[in-house]
């Protein structure tokens, strides 16, 4: 039996981090107001948060490969190495987030709001930044390999810090060998 998204929230939000769940695979979280909540942790694999405010949230080390959180509020989050592998993240904000060493490959993030967020060693393999605003973002030894940024709102500064950019797609379409 699945537990219900009203319980859900009410344990995410009431109990203290060494007591709520930390298995929330598959959850229903669309919609939902979780700003500021500590998800340290929390296994979210497959979870539906689209629509989610996540603002200033603690997701180190949460674990969110293949989550859907197309047009979710994670503005200033702890992203601090979490685990987005194939996420959809498109349309999202994550203005001034914090997702030094996280895994973001194959992630796609069409149109995000990157702006001075901290991506320093994150692994962006083949992530999808296609339309991406970058503008004051941190990149300095991000993996970017056959990332796509085309249409992607970053100074080719920033790109010269990534570690590497081999056989990505550069914002003017031109691939990088």
């Amino acid at each position: 039996m699945t537990p219900s998204r009203e319980w859900l929230l009410y344990l995410l939000l009431n109990l203290s981090p060494k007591d709520r769940p930390l298995w929330l695979v598959g959850a229903e979280l669309a919609g939902a107001d979780l700003r500021r909540a500590d998800l340290s942790g929390a296994d979210l694999t497959g979870a539906n948060v689209s629509g989610a405010s996540l603002a200033q949230a603690n997701l180190r080390k949460a674990r969110l490969q293949e989550a859907n959180l197309i047009q979710a509020n994670l503005s200033e989050s702890r992203l601090i190495e979490a685990n987005l592998h194939k996420a959809d993240l498109s349309e999202c904000n994550l203005r001034g987030a914090d997702l030094r060493w996280a895994i973001l490959f194959g992630t796609r993030l069409c149109g995000a709001d990157l702006g001075s967020v901290d991506l320093r060693r994150a692994y962006l393999r083949s992530a999808d930044l296609s339309r991406a605003e970058l503008r004051g973002a941190n990149l300095g030894g991000a993996d970017l390999r056959e990332a796509n940024l085309l249409e992607a709102q970053v100074s080719r500064a920033q790109l010269a810090e990534a570690k590497s950019l081999q056989g990505a797609t550069l914002p003017d379409g031109t691939v990088r060998g």
